[in-house]
């Protein structure tokens, strides 16, 4: 599957140059000047992914406390 759509046909076509592709479940890669630049997900995958980078802090965060690596300020 190619899921990759230049900056110009996302220009053209607007959003619905980019539904063909997130029905897919895909990410839609748009590329500027042949780099791929941005990358668009749908609501769901994003907030998945905002979930998964949110308990990956917490997991530092215990195991810093765990390891004492803090401080109390009053």
């Amino acid at each position: 599957m190619n899921n990759t759509i230049t900056a110009n046909d996302l220009k053209v076509g607007g959003v619905s140059a980019l539904e063909s592709i997130i029905e897919q479940g895909l990410e839609a890669v748009i590329t500027v000047r042949g780099k791929n630049t941005y990358v668009v997900l749908s609501n769901e995958k994003y907030n998945r992914l905002r979930e998964c980078e949110l308990a990956v802090a917490l997991r530092e965060v215990e195991a810093d406390i765990a390891a004492g690596r803090y401080h109390e300020d009053s």
